[in-house]
């Protein structure tokens, strides 16, 4: 079913979807990839964990989709983490949500920020990564870039239109160029996804920092699934936030090799959700406080 929330003066839209069975059953709320809406991967992975049982709610955040909020087609690291807020705050007050039995899912850039907000989110009881981009700033590849997007800052602040780019392109520039994300997003139909990203938010991607949930997120259990070859999300970065979760915690491999193999391909999508529900399963059922 179809819902509407409130964060920070924003209206956010987001479906949620309800077992079947007598409840009250545990959730999940989902994050996901740069640019997506709620109609294509976070969409998909909450519908496949409703039906191992559990209430999920997928949603646009700010700026994106059906969502409210200005520029739009502009990630905001901060908005998001804000969002998951109160998306989380939504379950917990519905009569089909056992409100101790939470967990948060992010796939691509979501996972990051499922990982960061669950760290620091005490009603959150269990984290799970598919295909994550866990950003941080520390390799310091934000100085080359850092002095042209602050002048496109500038230009805005004194008045002028927000810049723009294509997300995708498969030839030419973009904020993911190449034949990888351009053949998901150019065959993945949705009325409510557009073409186009602030050229400002790739500053937000280059120095938000996510990856520092990881050494937070424990007690809290905390699962990252991940493919093997990847040239979007690399498994060097999956790999580096397990090391720094503590227990529990869970990694699986998948021998997918592309990053989008994860967003909607066979048996990759499959596997992911298994092992999601087997994750949240046996972590939800007892929770875990702090």
């Amino acid at each position: 079913m179809r819902v509407e929330f409130e964060v920070d003066g924003i209206t956010l839209v987001g479906d949620v979807r309800i077992p079947e069975g007598e409840g009250p059953h545990p959730a999940l709320v989902f994050t996901g990839p740069f640019t997506g809406v709620r109609d294509q991967v976070t969409g998909l992975y909450a519908e496949r964990l409703t039906a191992h049982g559990y209430v999920t709610l997928a949603f646009d955040h700010r700026n994106w989709g059906e969502s409210g909020g200005r520029p739009r087609q502009h990630e905001d690291w901060q908005g998001k983490l804000a969002d998951l807020r109160a998306a989380v705050s939504l379950l917990r007050s519905r009569p089909e949500v056992d409100p101790e039995r939470i967990g948060a899912v992010g796939i691509c850039l979501g996972g990051g920020y499922a990982l960061r907000f669950a760290a620091f989110d005490p009603r959150v009881k269990a984290f799970a990564g598919i295909a994550g981009a866990y950003n941080n700033p520390y390799g310091r590849h934000f100085e080359a870039v850092l002095p042209g997007l602050t002048q496109v800052l500038e230009r805005q602040d004194q008045g002028g239109p927000v810049e723009y780019l294509p997300a995708v392109a498969e030839d030419g520039d973009a904020a993911m160029p190449g034949e990888e994300p351009y053949a998901y997003y150019g065959g993945t139909a949705s009325p409510h996804w557009r073409n186009r990203v602030s050229v400002a938010s790739i500053r937000e991607l280059v120095t938000m920092d996510n990856m520092m949930g990881a050494d937070f997120l424990s007690p809290r259990p905390g699962l990252v699934v991940h493919g093997v070859v990847d040239r979007f999300c690399s498994p060097e970065g999956a790999e580096e936030a397990y090391k720094r979760m503590g227990q529990p915690k869970r990694l699986v491999w998948l021998d997918a090799r592309r990053h989008v193999d994860l967003y909607d391909a066979e048996p990759y999508v499959t596997q992911a959700v298994e092992a999601t529900a087997e994750f949240m399963n046996e972590h939800l059922d007892t929770g875990v406080t702090r």
